[in-house]
């Protein structure tokens, strides 16, 4: 046993004080004379014997009540464990991501917790909480409490290594205190098995809550397949945790408008397909019906507006008419040029080059080409029927093309389609096996057929293309070929225009860096705005001729679409998604971790802490004692004759 109060015990010396009364008190029998001695005498013994016993039992009493009461006033306690008189520090983890919206036994993951933290811990007590993104250090619940009842998820989540480092670094550098870190998660399966060092100083506490989920749909992404003049197919990725799920209904919105609805059923991944206008301008969200998870139940994504195609046609001697009439204004913008009249200004604006049979490739023209195709251009290259072979070699070993070794004046027909070719994948509903096969009569012979497009009966290459980059055979002027008038020369150029203007990325992911090109050409002092319904922030961003770069990693931390201004002109949309990571439904079994107590429930948790640094007690008791002995000391005196 011991005391609070110890020196209070000194007290206790002042139970000599009835004891020397009791000793020494100066009270004496009067003598009185009678007759009759021996009755006298006998009389005298009795009372004297019973005087002294009851000043005893008092005495006794006495001096148990004032022992009892200043007992009690030193607070005797018994300890229930050896270091309950260390000093406690508590560090808290909280995971808030997405996964902890899983539901529990009274709301979500992440709520049970923070009732557990705001309803068990005492409200003045110290502590340190940090989440994903936040860090409250040597605070209190009370002071907290606020932040805790409003506390958001987070589109990022620590790694368990990195957490369990930054938890004991919260800690005070004071040895003497018993430091308990305690980590509330789920414990998501990552890629890496999870693993904490063992620390002699820290405590460490693991409460994984448990979700009642059994499945979660989630949508992973959207991407798009088939495109044609006037529709494309828009593709969403499902996929679902646990058991197999029917008829589970995806629908897609422009704006707050439904377009279309689908029904898929759902078997670990599964695809859904949406045929839509090719010409519309979509601000897109997809939603799904599912109880479980609901971060990952909405997707954004935005076509924009398509602007013109810009196409540069250099001629030499050659005609250009069927280039007019392929790559029309409505969507394209083509300029033709001879070579002797081009301005190399224009070269680094278009998106797609044509060479239109050029005898020969000048080294400027190689050089400003070949700028404009690392800068992500492409580039189609038409021979004339006299080239210089070397300076058209040097062009195609600097873009990865097959070049030139032979010459042939033989005719030639072209009778075979790659359809597996990127140029020409979905441009035709069907192989095409019986057509009229166009001729050539003067032709180059490339060193390898790799790449090829369009290839001759003898199986050498009519067209080949790699990365952007394509090259004839043979010149295309109707005295070589009647390629020109053939119904293949539509989808060939026509796609080769379509593919050289990259397509924005229909959405980009929260919590990671982005790097987003805009086509905007900004004047002194301008800047672009990330702006939505809310709030309006200024991105990272660097400033070129003709683009603009935002990055984007902090913000946006919502999903959603926002809009891109310049002032009070919007340029386009831009859609932002949460990561899909947090949708898994695999956790952790963390038995088998070593030097860590385990809990499902942070109630328990803090609990177990506060019985380890408590005690029992023991001053109520010896108030009651005290009070005993006053009853008994009373009735001593007043029944003990």
């Amino acid at each position: 046993m011991q005391f609070k109060h110890p020196e209070l015990l000194y007290a206790l010396f002042l139970l000599v004080i009835p004891i020397l009364i009791h000793l020494f008190q100066l009270r004496r029998f009067q003598k009185v004379k009678f007759t009759n001695v021996k009755f006298l005498k006998a009389v005298k013994l009795q009372t004297r014997k019973s005087s002294q016993l009851k000043k005893w039992l008092t005495l006794v009493s006495r001096l148990l009540l004032l022992a009892c009461a200043i007992i009690a006033f030193a607070q005797p306690f018994i300890p229930n464990t050896e270091d309950f008189n260390e000093a406690q520090e508590t560090v808290i983890y909280l995971d808030n991501s997405y996964s902890m919206q899983a539901k529990g036994k009274n709301g979500t993951l992440l709520n049970e917790a923070i009732q557990d933290i705001i309803n068990t811990l005492p409200e003045d007590e110290p502590i340190s909480l940090f989440t994903n993104d936040q860090t409250y250090r040597n605070t209190t619940v009370k002071a907290l409490k606020n932040d805790l009842i409003q506390l958001g998820h987070s589109s990022t989540q620590l790694n368990y290594d990195a957490l369990y480092l930054k938890g004991k670094q919260l800690f005070s550098t004071d040895l003497g205190s018993t430091k308990n870190l305690i980590l509330v998660s789920d414990f998501q399966q990552k890629s890496n098995p999870i693993a904490f060092e063992s620390d002699s100083i820290v405590n460490l506490r693991l409460v994984q809550p448990k979700s009642n989920i059994a499945t979660n749909v989630s949508i992973d992404s959207v991407y798009i397949s088939n495109t044609s003049a006037e529709t494309l197919d828009l593709n969403v990725k499902l996929s679902n945790q646990g058991v197999a799920l029917e008829n589970i209904t995806v629908s897609l919105f422009n704006n707050d408008e439904l377009l279309a609805k689908s029904a898929v059923d759902l078997n670990g991944e599964t695809e859904t397909t949406f045929t839509i206008s090719n010409n519309m301008i979509i601000n897109g969200r997809l939603m799904v019906d599912d109880v479980g998870l609901q971060y990952d139940n909405s997707f954004y994504f935005n076509i924009n507006a398509k602007s013109k195609i810009k196409v540069l046609a250099i001629n030499e001697n050659a005609d250009d008419d069927f280039l007019k009439r392929i790559y029309t204004n409505d969507e394209f913008e083509l300029l033709s040029f001879n070579i002797d009249a081009l301005n190399f200004n224009l070269i680094p604006d278009q998106n797609l080059i044509i060479l239109n049979e050029l005898d020969v490739i000048s080294e400027a023209l190689r050089t400003a080409l070949n700028t404009f195709k690392n800068d992500g251009g492409n580039i189609v290259i038409i021979p004339s029927d006299n080239i210089n072979l070397n300076s058209y070699n040097q062009l195609f070993r600097d873009n990865n093309l097959s070049g030139y070794n032979s010459y042939s004046n033989s005719e030639k027909r072209i009778t075979s389609i790659n359809y597996d070719h990127p140029l020409l994948a979905n441009a035709f509903y069907s192989k095409v096996t019986n057509f009229q096969y166009p001729k050539v009569d003067i032709a180059y012979r490339f060193s390898s057929n790799s790449n090829t497009v369009l290839s001759y009966d003898d199986g050498s290459s009519f067209l080949i293309g790699n990365n952007g980059a394509y090259a004839f055979s043979s010149a295309l002027n109707e005295d070589n070929s009647n390629f020109k008038n053939s119904p293949l020369i539509v989808p060939v150029l026509y796609n080769m225009g379509k593919q050289s203007l990259k397509l924005p990325q229909l959405y980009y992911s929260i919590g990671q860096p982005n790097s987003i090109a805009i086509n905007a050409a900004l004047g002194q002092d301008e800047i672009l705005t990330l702006a939505s319904d809310e709030s309006s922030v200024i991105p990272l961003q660097k400033t070129y001729s003709k683009t603009v770069v935002l990055e984007t990693n902090e913000y946006p931390n919502t999903a959603g679409i926002l809009e891109v201004k310049n002032k009070e002109q919007t340029l386009q949309n831009l859609s932002f998604n949460y990561n899909r990571s947090e949708s898994n439904l695999s956790y952790f079994e963390l038995q088998s971790i070593n030097n860590r107590t385990l809990n499902e429930s942070l109630a328990l948790t803090i609990n177990d802490i506060k019985s380890s640094s408590t005690i029992n007690a023991l001053w109520k008791w010896f108030v009651i004692f005290a009070l005993v002995f006053l009853i008994i000391e009373i009735l001593l005196l007043k029944y003990l004759k």
